[in-house]
């Protein structure tokens, strides 16, 4: 999963876990604010009330009576003056029953004693709380209303934060790993940013994609200047046993002997052909390209190894479409290619065994040949290295020499072919090599 994928999820997760407990605290933080705002309103009509009582006097109210209560037409709220004991002292606010004309109603009620005229009085102001209810439900939905689209709001803003602040980590992303070519560009553009981490990052990478290719310049050097200098050597090593041979008075001991050492000396010189052959290819000295009709060139493969096949009693089937061709590869190299794939499937195969070969067009535009045998099969702790150079999958059979596989590997690299092995033990191997769109038409 994506970073900006991640952050987002987690944006909006923490942000509907506080709607959530938003929704489950709102009742009652509504009511509480109503409860406040009742309390303020009965203060600020208290002070009215005495301001008058000071002003005008309590007969403003009373007009001769002991006490004095008044209410609204629904009753919602009303007021009323009672004269009480002189030691009495009240001021608060508290719900209250109170029986109006017949009608048991609930008051928030205000109550405070002062003197008027040396008695002490009790003044009571109520408001219903029926009426303090009511506006609970739309203040809540208003209050979740603007709740959500505050949320909404944010969830836009950090999107829109995040996408600024990873694009620099999704640019190195797709310019420094993601479908990045090796040997990678020796010019590496620097991505632009003003993140800290990411300019450490970006930097880091480009360091070692230096030092990457650095050494494997220096391998491929190494590596072709070997190979290339040892042919000299050897050759004059081969002549040399070869007129030793040619002598006609040596004897049959020292004959075989030399012999001997002129198989290890041809294998020496198969390696070093075949290192050498590396290094051009990685050294792209096969520049020529060139179309390729692949039947014919499977054929003219076939007849090349005949003997082989016939010294096992392999058959061979071929299921190539006449009009495939590829065309943009070195024929030289695709021919090496499948030569050693299928050299392979003759040494690996058991007698009697079967080779096939067989080509198909998928629905993505890509073409891919399978090439399948017969054969003792290679272990899955060991499909993972078949391509390493010098690397035997099996070590009791004693034979190859460790590139044939190298090699397909690089020149599949060299034409951008992808190449899979597949293979169960005592069963047989199935290599499958993938043109990607357009590298084969049919």
């Amino acid at each position: 999963m994506k970073l900006s994928t991640k952050l987002t999820l987690f944006i909006t997760g923490s942000k509907m876990a506080i709607v959530l407990l938003f929704i489950l605290a709102l009742p009652f933080l509504v009511r509480e604010i109503a409860s406040d705002y009742t309390n303020r309103t009965l203060r600020q009509q208290k002070k009215k009330v005495l301001n008058i009582v000071k002003k005008n006097g309590l007969d403003h109210y009373l007009q001769g009576e002991e006490n004095y209560g008044s209410y609204t037409l629904l009753k919602e709220e009303f007021i009323a003056f009672l004269p009480v004991d002189a030691g009495l002292k009240i001021d608060a606010i508290k719900d209250s029953r109170r029986l109006i004309e017949g009608d048991t109603l609930n008051y928030r009620v205000l109550s405070y004693t002062f003197k008027s005229k040396n008695k002490n009085y009790l003044l009571e102001i109520g408001k219903t709380t029926s009426s303090i209810d009511q506006y609970n439900k739309p203040l809540q939905r208003f209050a979740l209303y603007v709740l959500i689209s505050l949320i909404v709001l944010t969830i836009l803003i950090d999107l829109t934060f995040i996408r600024v602040l990873i694009k620099p980590l999704s640019a190195i992303i797709k310019t420094k790993l993601v479908n990045s070519a090796f040997p990678f560009e020796s010019q590496q553009q620097r991505i632009k940013t003003s993140t800290t981490d990411f300019k450490y990052l970006d930097e880091s990478l480009i360091l070692l994609m230096k030092q990457i290719n650095e050494a494997f310049y220096k391998e491929r050097e190494f590596t072709s200047n070997a190979s290339h200098e040892l042919m000299t050597p050897i050759s004059i090593l081969q002549n040399k046993m070869e007129n030793f041979l040619a002598d006609e008075n040596i004897d049959e001991a020292s004959a075989i002997a030399v012999v001997e050492m002129m198989k290890t000396v041809d294998r020496l010189k198969k390696i070093t052909s075949s290192l050498l052959l590396i290094s051009r290819i990685e050294n792209q000295q096969y520049a020529s390209k060139e179309p390729v009709q692949l039947l014919p060139l499977f054929e003219d493969l076939i007849e090349e190894i005949t003997h082989r096949l016939e010294e096992k009693n392999i058959h061979i089937s071929l299921d190539i479409a006449s009009d495939v061709i590829l065309p943009d590869v070195n024929k030289d190299l695709i021919f090496q290619l499948f030569f050693n794939l299928i050299h392979n499937a003759i040494k690996f195969n058991r007698q009697d065994g079967t080779i096939s070969i067989a080509g198909q067009r998928q629905k993505n535009g890509n073409y891919v040949i399978s090439i399948s045998d017969t054969g003792i099969g290679i272990p899955k702790e060991d499909l993972p290295f078949v391509f390493d150079r010098f690397r035997k999958a099996n070590l009791h059979s004693q034979v190859g020499y460790g590139l044939g596989l190298a090699i397909v590997k690089s020149i599949a690299a060299y034409l951008k072919i992808d190449i899979t092995a597949d293979s169960v033990i005592n069963e047989g191997t199935t290599f499958t090599l993938i043109f990607r769109r357009n590298a084969a038409k049919l």
